[in-house]
């Protein structure tokens, strides 16, 4: 039986191995996301690793389900970075969103000896990161993973439970990952981008294949996900509310008024989409089967994300700003004008305390 200290030793020698391959494509710099994501605010109380990109927030899923993405080409040098900083900070991010089911997204590519945290950190981190923080994680995506993965997996395996490694999803390229998130949402470095196009080249043994979008094909006249709410009221007898927005809305008034926090919650992907497929072939859908009040919640929620223009059209977004701004402005005209009457009528009874 390989002991701890050969795992360890062994996941060195295979780091190195990793980094002598990709050497031509390293760079002693840290690879940086897209500027406009990066923390610039220096009174940011993370600033100092915040900065470097290391973790971004991007948005939800397909489920509604909050992505979260640690990118190791990021990380610069160890005697750069405060890794216990590093780790303050990513449960500084999580705690905003562990109370709701969340995605976590981990680039490999770019983890060197220069800049990869020791395992003793690693250990700290599973052990700092409680059951909340497990409960609500609902896939671990790898992605590019190496042999060094799978062997830091084998090193931390008696200390992970059963439930939480069915957690753990390795992805070998990029495009397998639009079977599960929202891709264009992702913050993806540009050297994660090439290391995955340089993978694609090997396996096929020539250039990356440029990829090929299927032509669309006609929605369904029963399609409900997808289609505007134009042709949603054509398809339906000119219903003013939409089938989905009806059954949903009238099942949670029923049964999941009492459920805390019932929007945040996710439900199993294949139950949604299942429900999504009967609803679009126009079939009936009884939601008490699935015993989970969240099932309807997160059919509301898809069924909104998936309109081609949302409920607050792009046409008076503009509008309801302007809206906005002259509501925000009069009020704090009245405040200003609450505050001078406050200060006239304390200076008058200073007035008239001095004539008496």
């Amino acid at each position: 039986m390989t002991s701890t200290s050969d795992l360890e030793r062994l996941a060195e020698i295979e780091l190195k191995k990793e980094e002598e391959e990709d050497k031509e494509d390293q760079t002693d710099a840290p690879s940086l996301p897209p500027r406009s994501t990066i923390t610039t605010d220096p009174a940011h109380p993370y600033y100092d690793v915040a900065r470097h990109g290391i973790i971004q927030v991007c948005g939800d899923d397909n489920y509604g389900r909050k992505l979260i993405v640690f990118s190791s080409c990021c990380l610069p040098p160890s005697h750069q970075l405060n890794h216990r900083r590093l780790l303050e900070y990513l449960k500084f991010t999580l705690d905003q969103y562990v109370e709701m089911d969340y995605i976590l997204v981990y680039f490999h590519y770019g983890l060197r000896s220069s800049n990869k945290p020791s395992l003793k950190w690693l250990r700290e981190a599973y052990n700092e990161f409680d059951r909340k923080y497990k409960k609500n994680l609902k896939t671990l995506y790898v992605v590019h993973p190496t042999n060094f993965i799978r062997i830091v997996w084998n090193i931390f395996k008696p200390l992970i439970s059963h439930k939480f490694g069915k957690k753990l999803s390795y992805v070998n390229y990029l495009a397998e990952l639009r079977e599960h998130l929202n891709f264009e949402q992702l913050i993806i470095p540009s050297d994660v981008v090439r290391h995955d196009e340089k993978l694609r080249a090997a396996q096929k043994g020539g250039p990356p294949p440029s990829v090929k979008t299927p032509p669309p094909r006609p929605p369904l006249p029963t399609q409900q996900f997808g289609v505007s709410l134009q042709y949603i009221r054509e398809k339906n007898r000119d219903a003013v509310i939409p089938p989905v927005v009806s059954q949903t809305v009238s099942y949670l008034k029923e049964k999941g008024l009492r459920t805390e926090g019932i929007f945040r919650r996710s439900a199993r992907v294949q139950i949604i989409k299942d429900v999504q497929k009967l609803y679009n072939l126009g079939k009936p859908v009884n939601f008490d089967q699935f015993s989970d009040v969240h099932v309807p919640a997160v059919i509301l929620k898809t069924f909104l994300r998936e309109l081609p223009e949302p409920l607050l059209t792009y046409r008076v977004y503009n509008q309801v700003q302007e809206l906005l701004s002259e509501y925000r402005g009069s009020g704090q005209r009245g405040e200003e004008e609450e505050e001078d009457r406050t200060e006239g009528n304390g200076e008058g009874s200073k007035a008239e305390g001095i004539r008496r």
